[in-house]
């Protein structure tokens, strides 16, 4: 089996297969995802995480590390090789709500594919929960991303065929750890605790794009994942949508101690992170000696949250 990915992740997009204009990179890599899934709130309930013995060291604030990505390079190879990301290093805490903001095209959404293992690195190694996943092939690859992570993109990608309900319960029949009954009543939890109660058995169509979104956070839940990764999960909401997605994501962290990594060029939506990664030309940027909440050490090329 190839070990590279049949889509590559860019932040400027891959041609599609007739030849018309380029489709966003975003778009095809979550389009891949849902293919493999296929065959304001009334407050998410406590489902707190407790550290385990794989976690790989001590992430910011003390908090485990539950990801830690070493000297992460991209690179496409081609007549004029191209580098997406370069040499970055990361850790995520458990419970640590993270985003990463740079220019576009800055390598933003491809270091968030690699963290999510939807594409590999050309070099550097990533340890998911303690696993190094470096040797891993791409059946193991994709069992970890159904069991551990959860992705969120800016468009719902829902399936319009199907309920709002049989779109949160398709991880749990492919993961396939729970019985019809089980995840029927997980998924009714799922919506139900993001306000969706009465909206079930709509379809996707039938729903906002505030609901929807909201369901494509119930189907990011679904298995119970260990990190939430959004890429621009607000840029196709108005204000209030906005707010209540990002409120879900950093309640998703402080009340559930799930780790959230998100995308977003909304100043509004960073600001309630616990801190910011800065990409420039594939490198993450220093920040200098910026204090950390809570009085905590600086990290360098992160820049706290206001």
């Amino acid at each position: 089996m190839s070990a590279a990915p049949d889509i590559p992740a860019t932040d400027a997009g891959a041609a599609d297969g007739n030849g018309m204009a380029p489709r966003p990179a975003s778009v095809l890599v979550a389009e891949k995802l849902t293919r493999r899934l296929e065959g304001k709130p009334r407050g998410l309930r406590g489902n707190h995480r407790e550290p385990d013995e794989a976690d790989a060291g001590t992430g910011p604030g003390g908090r485990p590390s539950v990801l830690v990505a070493e000297k992460l390079t991209r690179r496409l190879e081609g007549e004029v090789p191209v580098t997406l990301v370069e040499d970055c290093d990361v850790r995520i805490g458990r419970g640590e709500f993270v985003v990463i903001r740079g220019p576009s095209g800055s390598g933003k959404s491809s270091l968030l594919y690699l963290l999510g293992l939807l594409d590999r690195p050309s070099s550097g190694r990533l340890l998911l929960d303690g696993e190094d996943t470096s040797g891993f092939d791409e059946d193991r690859l994709a069992e970890l991303r159904l069991a551990k992570l959860g992705f969120v993109f800016q468009f719902h990608f829902l399936l319009n065929e199907f309920s709002a309900l049989d779109n949160v319960m398709m991880p749990m029949r492919r993961l396939d750890r729970l019985d019809a009954e089980a995840r029927r009543a997980r998924g009714m939890q799922l919506l139900g605790d993001l306000g969706l109660v009465g909206h079930e058995h709509k379809r996707p169509s039938q729903l906002s794009g505030g609901q929807r979104q909201r369901v494509a956070i119930a189907r990011a839940l679904a298995n119970d994942p260990v990190i939430v990764l959004a890429d621009e999960p607000t840029g196709a909401l108005d204000t209030k949508s906005s707010e209540n997605v990002r409120d879900i994501l950093r309640e998703l962290a402080s009340v559930q101690n799930r780790s959230i990594i998100a995308v977003t060029h909304d100043v509004h939506f960073a600001s309630v992170a616990d801190r910011q990664i800065e990409i420039v030309d594939g490198h993450i940027v220093p920040a200098g000696p910026a204090p950390q909440r809570g009085g905590g050490p600086a990290q360098t090329g992160v820049v706290p949250a206001s």
